[in-house]
Formats: structure tokens, sequence, C-alpha cells
């Protein structure tokens, strides 16, 4: 087996921070939705330089392109809903973009059983952006920095976003999904 690229690196740090993330926002202590928010801006960041390590030294692989948008994710969904336990996202909201994620895996891996990828599409990326800035404006709106309606504005706009996303996806599911004419 080869060693993990950097890029590929980045993705499992950036998985293996989650746990982190989780704890710091649980644990109470002074200022701990400020050092929460920290680790998952850090961690949250590594997804815009994996992707450049991984195209600069044309090592994109198989286990990058799964683990990635997974490790996004789950971290962005894990303090989505620790927000919601802090009482800063509502927990529809949450739910929504919960269930419009397990959807679209659930086509994704679909797809895979059929032998076809699904890329990541520009609308995916801007989704998965502003879930990330909903989340952060969140972490800060815990810690006080200010008012819950910043975070829950944002949140709105990562709902939305994501909905218009997985409709984007849908959409391309059934031809997906015809069967091939052979020649």
């Amino acid at each position: 087996m080869l060693p993990l690229s950097p890029a590929d690196q980045l993705t499992v740090a950036r998985a293996l921070s989650v746990p982190i993330v989780v704890v710091l926002f649980a644990w109470d202590f002074p200022n701990h939705y400020y050092w929460a928010t920290a680790a998952f801006c850090v961690a949250m960041s590594t997804d815009f330089f994996d992707g450049k390590l991984a195209r600069r030294h044309g090592r994109t692989s198989p286990l990058g392109s799964l683990l990635d948008p997974i490790a996004d994710k789950v971290l962005v969904l894990a303090t989505l809903v620790m927000l919601v336990g802090a009482g800063v996202a509502p927990a529809w909201m949450v739910a929504l973009i919960v269930v419009r994620e397990v959807l679209i895996t659930g086509l994704r891996q679909a797809a895979i059983e059929r032998g076809i990828v699904i890329a990541a599409r520009d609308l995916g990326k801007l989704k998965t952006w502003a879930q990330a800035i909903a989340a952060a404006l969140g972490g800060f709106a815990a810690a006080g920095a200010w008012s819950d309606r910043v975070a829950w504005w944002a949140l709105l706009v990562a709902v939305v976003l994501t909905w218009v996303s997985g409709v984007d996806y849908a959409r391309s599911a059934p031809s997906l999904f015809r069967p091939r004419a052979t020649v």
C-alpha cells in the first residue's frame, strides 16, 4: 500500500478532528465555544488545502475522493448538531440538512454500485462552504460574539443551498441509471 499523500493526510486529519471539535463544544469550560469554533475552522480549512495539494502534485486518489466529502459532512454535521444542543441552531434546519446529505449519499452509493461516479458539482461545493460558514457563525454566536439571529440567517441560507444542490444532483439521477445502449 502506498503511503498517504499530503492531501490524503489532511483529509484524514480533518476526519480525526471531529471528536476533538465535539468534545470542545460539549465540555463546559471558560470560552469553550470559542475554542470549539476555532478548532472547527482550522479543521475545515484543510478542505481548501487538500484539494490544492492533490491537484498540484497530480496525486488525486480514490481514497481521497471517497474520504474528502465524508470528512466534510461528518465535521460540519457534528458541529451543527452540537449547535442545536447549544440552542443556537434550530433542530428543524439541521434535520433538513442531514436528510439531504443522507439522500444524496445514498444516490452516490447507488451510482457507485453501477460503476458510475457522481463527481462533486460546483453547487455541491458551494453548499459545503455555506454549511461550514453557518456552523462557524453559529459557534461564534454560541460564544456570545454576536446574536443568534446571525447564525439563524446563515443556517437558513445553508439549508436553501443544501436543498437546491440536492435537487441539482437528483436531476442527473435518471440519466445515470438508464441502461446504456450497446453497439
